[in-house]
């Protein structure tokens, strides 16, 4: 199938605009691998420091040259998603054993929870956390004893800065892998219907929590399509985990032979071998692009908007908003997966899932199907899915016929024609929509905004009743350089009522909304935020905005907004308090939403 113009043009476009950054990077890499093996050129006391903890290793590693496996992992088991990787450690030195191999624990990075910490203050570490893991991954790897590496972790922010870390070391080969997602509990609506029960004061909260308690129930990831599994979907189209891996549920022996054969593969791909993949030359431009892809054709969260272009600046490529928008022109949404539609990742998976998609999207030319991946050349192998027999783990082909169009359809007739994600722009600034949840009646809202300056104070004019009529919610100086950009996921319930009483109601923000926000048009990100004098810090209440999600405008429509003196806010509140003290320096040189958020420079 001949490839769609479309993502050809912004693959170039991507390739012009990265070549200053690209080609010095890549320089990098190939004068890293061509050292050989770092352990080598350790003195006899280096590497005794190195060994002296291996146990049954010990002798291996300090006489024989077979490759030496570096875990990163991100586990802790107050995150129901990386709770199941307690025993992966174990399990890899194993899997490396039996190739003639080892494995050792690189180091651990930080995995916070965003759904423990929505509303918190602890909300405002989230953001930041993802550049501390990527830091956290440097220094792991920094000893220099590894062939090739593994990566443990699934969560929101702990797989962009995985990704962001491994880049660093981007001579080594990468394999992520998942632990998969948690069994369905309570459909998401009936949760959903109870959220909203207690934010109108209709319920206690024994009842939510009871609600709460049936829908995150076991280990593994939470099952609705939010950033997590969206993180999971972006790492088989492009290339990092093994095909069909994603979302089989955890403590399963089908999870368990994925995870000894990730191991295996990853010490395949090293330079010591017949098959050298480094990482960096499975995330290159095209990679990229079919990440993006994806993200459209799933409708997923849009976090990632931030996380993708800081991904991939760490490989020295430079991604804008306008590629996301030119690329969701041309994808169309072929899945509903909660909160944009009933099904959980679980029903999606057994629809046919990510195989059945990316075949889809292969055969209609909307995908690159030459990329490198940690399954060999080209994408066609995650068209496969794995499955055991007496002879142990194998894959087949997938379907090629969705087994539930209610979850996944085929390209000739998609839910929409375009991606789930839409770019924003206009005298207002630029941010992003996640639309593949927002009926098409909701996409277009002009009314007054009501400002304020924190979550809090929009829930405390809810409850008291001040905002019975049309209205945009406006709540700024949410952006990184003001707090690290919290998720404001908890204004959902509210937004929702609100909706559902017959009122026109849509958000303004420059923080984040959750990969679970939904049905309600909120135009996130925008930039430039509030401190940085953004457009968003000189409206007032009543001034009157428009938010079209069709045509892409985000504009104000009162005269004169522009001419006034931008409000400053009293931010001492965010300053300390939850560990935020010790960010302080991250807020100072944070870059801003449209450049990915990094501390890292653009």
């Amino acid at each position: 199938m001949t490839l769609n113009a479309t993502i050809s043009s912004v693959t170039d476009r991507v390739i012009a605009r990265s070549e200053k950054t690209r080609g010095p990077y890549l320089d990098r890499m190939a004068a890293a691998q061509s050292k050989g093996p770092s352990r080598a050129h350790l003195s006899c006391s280096g590497q005794a420091h190195a060994y002296a903890g291996a146990g049954p290793d010990q002798n291996a590693l300090a006489t024989k040259s077979a490759g030496n496996l570096g875990i990163v992992t991100a586990y802790n088991d107050m995150l129901s998603a990386h709770q199941p990787f307690e025993t992966y450690p174990a399990q890899i030195r194993e899997a490396a054993r039996a190739v003639g191999g080892t494995a050792q624990v690189a180091g651990g990075v930080p995995a916070m929870c965003d759904g423990v910490t929505q509303g918190e203050a602890g909300m405002e570490l989230s953001l930041f956390s993802r550049d501390v893991i990527a830091m956290a991954t440097g220094v792991a790897l920094s000893h220099n004893v590894y062939d090739s590496t593994v990566y443990l972790g699934v969560c929101d922010k702990i797989v962009p800065g995985l990704v962001i870390g491994a880049q660093a070391f981007g001579h080594l080969p990468a394999v992520f892998l998942p632990a998969g997602p948690m069994t369905s509990g309570i459909t998401n609506d009936e949760k959903s219907v109870v959220r909203q029960r207690f934010a109108a004061g209709e319920c206690g909260r024994d009842e939510l929590m009871a609600s709460e308690m049936a829908a995150y129930h076991g280990p593994g990831t939470c099952t609705f399509y939010g950033t997590a599994n969206t993180n999971q979907m972006l790492m088989e189209f492009m290339g990092l985990h093994l095909p069909g891996s994603s979302f089989v549920n955890p403590n399963t022996p089908l999870r368990d032979a994925l995870t000894t054969e990730g191991a295996k593969r990853a010490l395949s791909l090293s330079a010591l071998g017949n098959n050298y993949t480094p990482v960096c030359d499975i995330l290159d431009e095209k990679a990229f692009v079919n990440g993006i892809v994806g993200l459209m054709a799933t409708g997923g969260s849009t976090n990632l908007l931030i996380h993708l272009l800081a991904m991939a600046r760490a490989g020295g490529i430079v991604l804008d908003w306008e590629d996301f928008a030119d690329l969701s022109s041309v994808v169309p949404l072929l899945a509903r997966v909660y909160p944009n539609g009933l099904a959980d990742v679980n029903h999606f998976h057994a629809a046919g899932g990510l195989g059945y998609m990316i075949g889809e999207l292969l055969r209609g030319g909307l995908l690159h199907p030459d990329t490198k991946t940690v399954a060999g050349e080209g994408l066609e192998n995650y068209t496969t899915e794995p499955f055991l027999t007496d002879g142990g783990l194998t894959w087949r082909a997938g379907p090629a016929e969705s087994l539930n169009e209610k979850i996944v359809r085929p390209l000739a007739e998609p839910f929409q024609a375009n991606g789930g994600l839409s770019r924003l722009a206009g005298n207002l600034g630029t941010g992003v929509m996640k639309i593949s949840a927002v009926a098409e009646a909701h996409r277009v809202i002009e009314a007054p905004v009501r400002v304020f300056h924190d979550q809090e104070e929009a829930k405390e004019a809810f409850k008291a009743g001040e905002l019975t009529d049309d209205v945009i919610i406006v709540v700024r100086f949410q952006g990184p350089k003001s707090n690290g950009m919290p998720e404001l996921h908890s204004l959902t319930p509210m937004m929702q009522i609100m909706q559902g009483r017959g009122q026109k109601v849509a958000l303004v923000t420059d923080g984040r909304m959750s990969g679970a926000s939904g049905k309600v048009p909120s135009a996130i990100h925008v930039s430039p935020e509030a401190l940085d004098g953004g457009p968003i810090a000189f409206l007032r209440d009543g001034d009157v905005v428009k938010v079209d999600a069709i045509s892409g405008d985000l504009e104000i429509l009162t005269d004169g907004v522009l001419e006034r003196e931008p409000v400053v806010a009293d931010l001492s509140g965010n300053e300390a308090g939850v560990g935020r003290e010790l960010f302080k320096a991250f807020r100072a040189v944070v870059g801003s939403a449209d450049t990915g958020a990094s501390v890292f420079g653009e």
